[in-house]
């Protein structure tokens, strides 16, 4: 799979309104989407199978957090919808990682990309210290947390454009950073706290972004994705 690229976040409440923001774009362009939360708990694997068969690729955004068992269960489950990405909380720690690993991987031996979230992007320091009490830096946490992924054999991890640097020189090269938090410049930033542009994302590590609102809420979503690989990918 092509190690950098814009993923678009698919954040919709139906099925129908997807497909219809899909077929907005030409024939042949199909973006790599983000099947979140919101649209997976209100259709469910049905819209996996809708985008694959159209031939998307697909980061499955669930971020799982529980008991290893659980967790390696569950794992199992989304091994057979052929998505190209999952995640986790990283905050779930060591053994519920290399359980996932194990529930996530088939019988011939393949997988999707596994990736752990680090920190919120909606997290800022503050809340950081005063309601997840973690009295260090925001950049040494999120370091934390990567070390301790690629450590328990994971792909990579989702994280601020604003860390992905220092989590590669932390975990190295062909360690995933999968970052959301991506605006326009002078766009709107909306929930986000640690933001950056496609451009800066690039130069500071970044191999895929993640692009919401900026895209599927432009009054032209294919110029704005295509805005977002050109400055992204240097296109």
């Amino acid at each position: 799979m092509q190690n950098r690229d814009v993923i678009v976040a698919l954040d919709f409440p139906t099925l129908s309104e997807t497909l219809s923001f899909l077929d907005a774009f030409p024939a042949g362009e199909k973006p790599f989407v983000k099947i979140g939360m919101e649209l997976f708990y209100a259709e469910g694997p049905a819209c996996v199978k809708a985008l694959k068969e159209r031939g998307h690729r697909i980061f499955l955004d669930l971020k799982l957090h529980d008991i290893p068992n659980t967790v390696k269960r569950a794992m199992n489950v989304l091994s057979r919808l052929d998505v190209d990405m999952v995640n986790l909380h990283a905050a779930g720690a060591g053994e519920m990682m290399r359980g996932a690993l194990e529930g996530l991987t088939r019988p011939d031996g393949t997988r999707p990309l596994l990736i752990a979230v680090t920190q919120l992007t909606s997290t800022d320091a503050q809340a950081l210290k005063n309601e997840l009490l973690i009295d260090v830096p925001m950049e040494e946490t999120v370091l934390s947390y990567a070390a301790n992924a690629a450590k328990n054999g994971l792909d990579g991890v989702v994280c601020s454009p604003l860390e992905a640097k220092a989590v590669k020189a932390r975990c190295g090269e062909t360690f995933l950073t999968v970052t959301p938090g991506i605006r326009f410049a002078g766009g709107e930033v909306g929930d986000q706290k640690r933001v950056m542009t496609p451009e800066k994302a690039a130069h500071n590590g970044s191999d895929y972004i993640v692009v919401g609102r900026p895209i599927t809420q432009a009054d032209d979503p294919v110029a704005a994705w295509n805005r977002a690989r050109r400055e992204f990918l240097g296109l």
